[in-house]
């Protein structure tokens, strides 16, 4: 029998059309998506303050955010099948916990050494919160709504990122440990409200050789040139505001705060049009509309213009984002947290290796840096085409033993 469509939507009204996207066993899950890329981002804007404190530089304070970043992405290659096998519930209780316990060790750490070993156990713990939060809300919402809610905890992880350099900064006027002690207080919160999940022994471990599909091949393709390229753009934004338009670092920040904002703001939007539309359209018309809108931003040299058509242009990258975390999603239903974590694995390592290829661009054609990364932005057009070309499988019902 042929599975439907999860992008079809004939059959829309075969499913509950009447279920919510925000309930109290979906906040906990969309709370959870906010905590962690604040976590990330939180040391972003006190730089200054780590300086003073532990009487380093700024290359040594860096790896506060690098030291996090380099074990959050090596164990999102299987943080997902991990806590699959033992239990998403266990698992996601334990990783709030441990991120609680390093948010703590932040605040009480007599010098940077310690405080770097934190960080890098905070970005360990991120490892496994967003591959299964997603899995998670993808087995209490309805099929038909799957969109719109990755939609809303997309908006909930632009927020947490673009709030939390801000917050840092205010927390900052008065004792920069207070952001990790919020963090700390809201993730031992969050640890009493997992996702469901039990354990599943080895008859119904879940599957491996699943995650090595053609379809799960195209995906990672698809996540690792849209972060190398189109949804990367921040740091080529960064530059060309600093260098090309020579606006001070405040005014930086803000620009890059309205992206922020303007992700944050379009998710649910982008949620329903994806429900509505269908993956397959849902990839071209996201892809397409990033290219037209981001591409030219090189040619525009007036601070305010450009900020406004960043803003349209990050909103519409979070699209790109919110569809590919719904393709990741439903794209293993026995393993569905293997298959968001090995993703956003590729997609993170996208991330770290754009901007070596992009800065060496930029010093020679500013302009032209844009368009070239941007472009990059038809190769996940394609894969993401040939990841759709077959139909879907349902994204509701516990996998084996789930």
């Amino acid at each position: 029998m042929t599975l439907p469509r999860i992008d079809d939507p004939e059959h829309a009204n075969e499913r509950d059309s009447s279920a919510k996207v925000l309930t109290p066993a979906t906040l906990p899950l969309y709370l959870g998506g906010f905590i962690g890329p604040f976590g990330t981002m939180i040391v972003i804007s006190i730089y200054p303050e780590l300086r003073e404190s532990f009487g380093a530089s700024t290359q040594a304070v860096n790896w506060a955010f690098s030291g996090y970043m380099i074990p959050l992405a090596v164990l999102l290659t299987v943080s997902g099948t991990i806590g699959e096998r033992f239990g998403r519930r266990r698992v996601t209780q334990w990783t709030f916990v441990v991120y609680a316990i390093a948010s703590f060790l932040c605040v009480a750490a007599p010098n940077l050494g310690l405080f770097l070993a934190a960080r890098v156990l905070q970005g360990a713990a991120n490892a496994f919160i967003t591959p299964l939060l997603i899995a998670g809300l993808t087995e209490v919402t309805a099929p038909a709504r799957l969109g719109r809610a990755i939609g809303v905890y997309s908006s909930f992880q632009a927020a947490g990122g673009a709030v939390a350099p801000f917050a840092g900064g205010l927390a900052a006027t008065v004792d920069w440990r207070l952001a990790f002690v919020a963090v700390g207080v809201v993730s031992l919160l969050l640890a009493t409200r997992p996702p469901a999940g039990e354990p599943r022994p080895a008859a119904s471990a879940p599957p491996i050789r699943p995650l090595f599909s053609t379809r799960m091949a195209t995906l990672w393709t698809a996540a690792f040139t849209a972060a190398a390229g189109p949804v990367g753009l921040a740091v080529v934004v960064g530059l060309y505001l600093r260098d090309e338009l020579a606006i001070g670092s405040a005014a930086t920040g803000v620009v890059l705060l309205l992206g922020g904002v303007g992700a944050s703001a379009m998710g649910p939007t982008w949620g329903r049009l994806l429900d509505s539309w269908g993956s397959r359209r849902a990839s071209m018309v996201s892809l397409t509309a990033v290219i037209v809108v981001a591409a030219p931003l090189g040619l525009v040299t007036r601070p305010i213009p450009f900020a406004f058509v960043w803003m349209i242009a990050a909103g519409l990258v979070s699209f790109v984002v919110i569809n590919l975390q719904q393709l990741a999603a439903v794209a293993v239903p026995a393993n569905r947290g293997g298959a968001v974590s090995s993703v956003l694995a590729f997609r993170f390592m996208g991330h770290a290796l754009g901007p070596l290829l992009w800065v060496p661009v930029f010093a020679i054609s500013p302009g032209w840096t844009f368009a070239a990364a941007t472009g990059v932005g038809l190769v996940s057009m394609a894969a993401l085409f040939a990841a759709t070309a077959r139909p879907l499988p349902v994204a509701s019902g516990a996998p084996p033993g789930g």
